[in-house]
C-alpha cells in the first residue's frame, strides 16, 4: 500500500487543483485505461484514447488488472442489491436508483420519526391548550408543504445533490454555500441524526425497563449500535438503503394506523372529555408561539431531504414534486389524527408531564399488547435515522466535490457507488453528539440554526427568479409561496430572541460566521495542508473509493 502512495507522489499526481486533475501518465490505450507504473491503482477516462487533456471521471480498480495493468471487461459485478456493475470506460458516478415510491418513503420515513412520539408534550406545554397546539400542528404541516414546494422548483432547476448548498452556490456564490456546508456538516445534520438515534435508544431500552428510567449509558450505547448498523447499510448499497427505507416506512405507517384506530375506538366509546374547551389557557406570547413552532417543525423535519439526493432520483423533474405532494399531506393528516387519539386516552396535563406519550397510550389502550408501541417507535426512529444519514452523506459529497470540504468526502466506492467517506464522517460526528448531548438541547439548537438556512433557500429562489429568469424550470411554484415561507422563517429566527434572549442563539450565529476563518485560507486561497494528500490516498486505498465524474466537468 505504501509503495502505491509513493508512486503517486513520484508521478506528481498531487501537483494540481482538485477540479482540474491531469493524468501524470497517459498510456494512449484505445480502451482509455490509464495506469500508474507498478502501482496497484488505476483510473479510467470516460473518453476513449488519451486523457492527457483531463478526465471526465476516475475509477480506481483494485486487483482487477490483466497483464498490461488495465481492467479487462467488466469483471465480477456487484450483487443484485447494487444493480449492474460498471462497464469498461464507464466513469464513477452516483446512479439514479430512487423512484417515486422510494422518494415518498424517504420523505415520509424521515419525517415520521421520534417527533410525533416525543413532541406532542412539548408543543402542548408551550401553547397551553390543545386547540392552539392543533393550530400549530396544522400550520407546521402547511409551512413544510409550502417550503417543500419551493424546494421542488429549486431541485428541478439544479439537479445536483446537496440541496441548500447547491442553491446557495447558484444564487449567492461560494462563501454562503460554504457557510451552509460548514454548519450543516458539523452541527445540523449530525445533531438531527443524534436526536433520532437517542430517541431510538430510549424507546428500545424502555421496553425492558418498567419501573424506573432507563440507564443513560445503556440508551447511548444502543443509539450508537443503531448508528453503526445504519452506516453499514448505507455504505453497502444504495438499493439496500432505499429498500430498508421502504420497509420501515410501511411498518411505521401500520403503527400509526394502530394508534389512529385506537383513538377512533375510544371516541365511539365516548371518551371526548379532553377535547372540550380546546382553547382554554392558551399562551399567546411571541416567544412561546415561535418555540412551539420549533417543537412542531422538528416533528416535520425531513421535508427537504429528497433534495439532497436529486442526482439519484429517476426523472427528478416529475418524481421530486410528486413525492412532495404525496408525502407531506400524508404526514400532516397522520399527525393530526394521532394527536386526537392521544387525547382520547390522556388528559392535556398527562401529555405535558409524560416523556413517552406513545408508550403511555399503549399501556392504557392495548393491554397485554402494549409492547407494540415501544416496538413501533423503535421501528419509526430507525427508519428516520436511515433516511437522515442517506441524505446527509450526499451533502458532504456535494460540498467536498466543489472543494469546500476534504477531498476524500466527495469520493464514491468504485463498485457500490455509495459516498462512503461522507457517510462515515457524518456518523462519527453524530456519534460524538450522542455521547455528549441531550435530546432537548439538540432540538432547540437544531431548529434555530436550520431555519436560518431554510429562509436562505427561499431568498435564493426569489433572487434567481430575477437573476436567472430564463433558467429551465420544469416545475415552477407561485412566487408568493417562497415569500410567505421567508417571512415566517424570519419570525422563527427573531421571535425567540426578542421574547427570551439567551446566549445559545449568539453561539449559533458566531459558529456559522466562524466558518469564514476556514473559508478564506482553504477555499478562497486554496491552501493545501501538505500531509493531507498522503492521508487522502491512504483512505482511497483503504476504502476503495474514487472521485466522481462531475468533479472534472
Amino acid at each position: 500500500m505504501f509503495d502505491d502512495i509513493k508512486d503517486l507522489f513520484d508521478c506528481g499526481f498531487f501537483n494540481c487543483n482538485q477540479k482540474t486533475h491531469k493524468t501524470p501518465y497517459s498510456t494512449g490505450n484505445n480502451n482509455g485505461c490509464n495506469v500508474l507504473k507498478e502501482s496497484g491503482i488505476q483510473w479510467r477516462g470516460s473518453r476513449g484514447g488519451s486523457t492527457a487533456n483531463g478526465l471526465n471521471g476516475i475509477g480506481y480498480g483494485l486487483d482487477q488488472r490483466n497483464g498490461s495493468g488495465c481492467q479487462e471487461g467488466t469483471g465480477p459485478g456487484p450483487d443484485e442489491l447494487e444493480g449492474p456493475g460498471p462497464t469498461e470506460n464507464d466513469p464513477i458516478h452516483l446512479k439514479r436508483r430512487v423512484g417515486l415510491v422510494s422518494g415518498v418513503a424517504l420523505i415520509v420515513g424521515t419525517m415520521i420519526g421520534s417527533g410525533i412520539f416525543v413532541s406532542p408534550s412539548g408543543l402542548l406545554e408551550r401553547t397551553g391548550s390543545i386547540g392552539m397546539s392543533f393550530v400549530i400542528w396544522m400550520a407546521c404541516g402547511l409551512l413544510s408543504l409550502l417550503g417543500a414546494l419551493s424546494y421542488a422548483e429549486l431541485g428541478t432547476m439544479n439537479t445536483s445533490s446537496g440541496a441548500e448548498y447547491a442553491y446557495f452556490m447558484d444564487a449567492f456564490g461560494p462563501s454562503p454555500a460554504f457557510l451552509f456546508s460548514w454548519a450543516s456538516t458539523l452541527v445540523l445534520k449530525p445533531s438531527q441524526m443524534a436526536i433520532i438515534c437517542l430517541s431510538f435508544g430510549k424507546y428500545a431500552v424502555e421496553a425492558f425497563v418498567t419501573e424506573c428510567e432507563p440507564p443513560e449509558i445503556v440508551v447511548k450505547m444502543v443509539a450508537l449500535l443503531a448508528m453503526i448498523v445504519i452506516l453499514y447499510v448505507n455504505c453497502y448499497s444504495v438499493n439496500l438503503a432505499t429498500s430498508v427505507q421502504n420497509v420501515f416506512t410501511a411498518a411505521k405507517l401500520v403503527a400509526v394506523l394502530i394508534v389512529i384506530l385506537g383513538g377512533v375506538y375510544k371516541i365511539f366509546d365516548g371518551n371526548t372529555q379532553h377535547l372540550k374547551q380546546p382553547f382554554a389557557n392558551t399562551q399567546y406570547s411571541i416567544g412561546n408561539i415561535a418555540t412551539a413552532f420549533y417543537t412542531g417543525l422538528w416533528a416535520y423535519d425531513g421535508w427537504n431531504n429528497l433534495n439532497y439526493v436529486t442526482e439519484e432520483i429517476k426523472n427528478p423533474s416529475k418524481n421530486l414534486p410528486r413525492s412532495i405532494i404525496i408525502g407531506i399531506p400524508l404526514v400532516t393528516i397522520c399527525y393530526a389524527l394521532i394527536n386526537v387519539s392521544y387525547l382520547t386516552v390522556m388528559s392535556p396535563m398527562e401529555m405535558m408531564t409524560s416523556e413517552a406519550v406513545a408508550v403511555v397510550f399503549g399501556n392504557r389502550l392495548l393491554g397485554v399488547m402494549a409492547w407494540l408501541m415501544p416496538l413501533s417507535v423503535t421501528i419509526s426512529t430507525f427508519g428516520s435515522a436511515n433516511g437522515t444519514l442517506f441524505a446527509a452523506g450526499r451533502l458532504c459529497f456535494a460540498a467536498s466535490r466543489e472543494g469546500h470540504l476534504l477531498d476524500i468526502l466527495s469520493y464514491v466506492h468504485v463498485r457500490r457507488y455509495t459516498p462512503g467517506p461522507g457517510l462515515i464522517f457524518h456518523s462519527i460526528i453524530a456519534g460524538a453528539m450522542v455521547l455528549y448531548g441531550t435530546i432537548d438541547s439538540l432540538i432547540d439548537f437544531f431548529s434555530f440554526t436550520a431555519w436560518i438556512f431554510y429562509g436562505g433557500a427561499m431568498l435564493a429562489l426569489i433572487v434567481m427568479r430575477y437573476t436567472k429568469p430564463n433558467y429551465p424550470r420544469p416545475y415552477k411554484v407561485p412566487l408568493v409561496i417562497p415569500c410567505i415561507v421567508l417571512l415566517i422563517s424570519i419570525y422563527l429566527i427573531i421571535g425567540p430572541i426578542i421574547d427570551k434572549p439567551t446566549i445559545e442563539y449568539l453561539y449559533a450565529a458566531l459558529f456559522i460566521l466562524g466558518g469564514m476563518i476556514f473559508y478564506i485560507p482553504f477555499v478562497h486561497y486554496n491552501y493545501r495542508v501538505p500531509c493531507m494528500d498522503g492521508v487522502t490516498v491512504f483512505l482511497q486505498l483503504l476504502l476503495e473509493v474514487a472521485p466522481t465524474t462531475n468533479m472534472f466537468d
